[in-house]
């Protein structure tokens, strides 16, 4: 989930090694073979791909599974599916806005998981614009503080192109525009700086605060969704304060 809170962190860590793993597996292998089939098997002339196998080596996806993954999007071993991405727009509780991304081979089956995740959740979809206006495409890095202060970081890529950086609590995020994130990623190499994860996505341009009750609420919309094998990313512009963030993370 992608929104501007340290709760949206935290979350990810623990989604990392909770059973929720196998998913997480399935949706990066899936990513590595649809960045191959799109711009080629070559990681080093394919920066999606770079990103793509990196991302998925942070997080543990056996070598093995990466690379055959990369040779079915390549063309170099039999049995890719016809993968597409469907982008889907609704609104969750409180109004809080929810952007989708979807890839699957079955688009009937993904868009009635993802209306049924949505109404049954205290949803409602929306009208394909009505809510894409409220984010941005932008390049998003995450990295690990590991004893860098926010300065540190921003020498290392400010005259690179990047727009800005945010303290999330244990990570830093870097944002730019998607046509930098390459040029952006490479300068925090050539500092010496390592990353967890570099890659396009979207970004609120207004965030609506919620009280606890409506962070629960959302919360809940945003893992039925992420429940769905066609849901790779799942975007909204909520914005959970620090101390409600605390409290959600007291209930744990």
């Amino acid at each position: 989930m992608a929104g501007h809170s340290k709760w949206a962190t935290t979350k990810h860590k623990k989604a990392v090694i909770d059973a929720r793993r196998g998913k997480m597996f399935a949706r990066l292998v899936k990513n590595v073979e649809v960045a191959a089939r799109v711009g080629g098997g070559d990681p080093s002339g394919n920066p999606t791909l770079y990103d793509a196998i990196q991302k998925a080596k942070k997080s543990s996806v056996p070598n093995d599974n990466i690379e055959r993954a990369r040779k079915r999007g390549a063309g170099e071993e039999a049995g890719g599916a016809n993968w597409e991405t469907i982008t889907y727009e609704g609104y969750g509780p409180n109004g809080v806005a929810v952007l989708i991304e979807c890839l699957t081979d079955n688009r009937n089956r993904a868009a009635s998981e993802v209306r049924v995740a949505v109404t049954r959740n205290g949803g409602n979809m929306a009208d394909p614009g009505s809510v894409a206006y409220l984010f941005s495409r932008k390049g998003v890095i995450t990295l690990d503080k590991n004893g860098l202060t926010e300065d540190d970081v921003l020498t290392a890529v400010l005259e690179a192109g990047a727009e800005d950086v945010n303290d999330l609590g244990e990570v830093f995020e870097v944002i730019t525009e998607p046509g930098d994130l390459v040029t952006v990623r490479t300068a925090l190499q050539d500092a010496g700086i390592d990353y967890n994860s570099a890659e396009a996505g979207f970004q609120p341009s207004v965030t609506v605060p919620v009280d606890l009750d409506g962070a629960r609420k959302v919360l809940k919309l945003v893992d039925a969704l992420e429940d769905s094998d066609d849901v790779q990313e799942v975007y909204t512009n909520v914005d959970i304060p620090d101390d409600v963030a605390a409290e959600l993370d007291a209930e744990e």
